[in-house]
């Protein structure tokens, strides 16, 4: 039976080509705004230049750019004393989850009276109040843009930690597919991974009979599987991009959640590697998917079954071996997008896993999964089989 739920989507999107104008009619025109970026290629691929002429109609316009992948609290403090210096009082990410994320704790601390690592060590708890932010999108994968989360990254801490709080739902974000045509294969493959393991997450659990959500999570995971590879050969398919754009952002919008059991183990195990190793957040998620799933495959059986069938077009009257079989098709999915599936692929060694295991139980994820039996001992033998 489907659970009790409260569904939320308070966010705007604008999605089509040449969206970006509405930038100009979205931000109301007294607003003192900050745009807030990563790194160069947004002044090289064009989009800078196309939000700087959207807001050419404002007196003034404040930058902060340099937000990384993982983004770095520290980094982002400097960001913090920037909006209250100049009285900033409406925040634009422009890029991917990283930023999205960035500005959503920027959101947050630029009103926060106290120690800011607050935030993040109480998973947002501590705040009632943000600044108004909107995003646009030139790397679909997190699903950031449309929700109240965010994960934050803090190396004096060797800490990578979500956070959530409904103040930072973006206003609005902007949605354009043709901003996607320059990422390189590897940014596109990443986007495309992040999104099939946030369904995955959501999806590959216990089943409540939700039939509109399970629906729309293999529909998702189709599109995905279909128009991926399109996009990765040909990056200016405008309608391959469109539905890799939709898929990553309707994953994150909270409808696939409501009202099942989530999972997110994989999420938490795979913060605690990028943290430690600094491999990119794809590229982790990518190494744990087959031992999670072959370590879970008793208690996901009849949601990999289903999953063989709705996704993959899998019919074996030998259950077990439909489930073998679809889990092996997803690691090859996987290995065709570019990945590498295993932590060896990265020298890590053997003796490191301990280190994995030891900052879970730092940061209380010792109780993970759907069914809270994931623990510290069980994450151990599965990073084991990473090998």
């Amino acid at each position: 039976m489907i659970k009790n739920f409260t569904f939320e989507s308070p966010t705007k999107i604008i999605f089509g080509k040449g969206s970006i104008s509405a930038l100009k009619r979205e931000i109301p025109l007294e607003k003192r705004v900050m745009l807030l970026y990563g790194c160069s290629s947004l002044k090289t691929n064009g989009i800078y230049d196309k939000i700087i002429e959207a807001l050419s109609n404002r007196s003034e316009l404040f930058e902060f750019s340099g937000i990384s992948s993982n983004p770095e609290y520290d980094y982002l403090l400097h960001c913090v004393e920037l909006v209250k210096k100049n009285k900033v009082d409406y925040l634009l990410a422009a890029g991917g989850g990283s930023v999205i994320d960035a500005t959503k704790f920027i959101a947050l601390a630029s009103l926060f009276d106290g120690d800011p690592w607050k935030i993040v060590e109480s998973f947002g708890s501590c705040c009632k109040e943000a600044l108004p932010l909107a995003t646009v999108v030139t790397l679909p994968a997190s699903g950031s843009e449309v929700n109240r989360d965010a994960v934050i990254s803090r190396r004096s801490k060797k800490a990578k930690l979500p956070f959530g709080n409904r103040a930072v739902y973006p206003q609005f974000s902007i949605l354009d597919p043709e901003l996607t045509f320059t990422l390189p294969k590897e940014q596109t493959a990443n986007g495309i991974l992040d999104t099939f393991v946030h369904v995955l997450e959501q999806y590959l659990t216990i089943s409540v009979n939700a039939k509109l959500q399970d629906g729309f999570a293999e529909k998702i995971l189709c599109t995905l599987i279909s128009d991926g590879l399109i996009a990765i050969k040909d990056p200016k398919n405008y309608e391959a991009r469109s539905n890799l754009m939709l898929s990553s952002t309707m994953a994150m919008n909270g409808f696939l959640r409501a009202g099942v059991s989530m999972d997110w183990a994989i999420h938490m195990i795979s913060h605690e590697i990028t943290s430690l190793f600094d491999i990119p957040h794809s590229r982790a998620l990518a190494i744990l998917i087959e031992p999670y799933l072959i370590f879970c495959k008793e208690m996901k059986h009849q949601k990999l079954l289903q999953y063989s069938k709705n996704v993959w077009n899998i019919y074996n009257e030998n259950e077990a071996e439909s489930v073998e079989l679809v889990i092996k098709k997803t690691i090859e999915f996987f290995q065709d997008l570019g990945f590498k599936t295993k932590l060896s692929d990265y020298q890590i060694k053997e003796k490191e896993v301990k280190m994995i295991v030891k900052q879970l139980i730092s940061h209380k994820m010792i109780k993970l999964g759907e069914n809270r039996n994931i623990t510290p001992q069980v994450v151990e033998k599965m990073l084991l089989n990473c090998y």
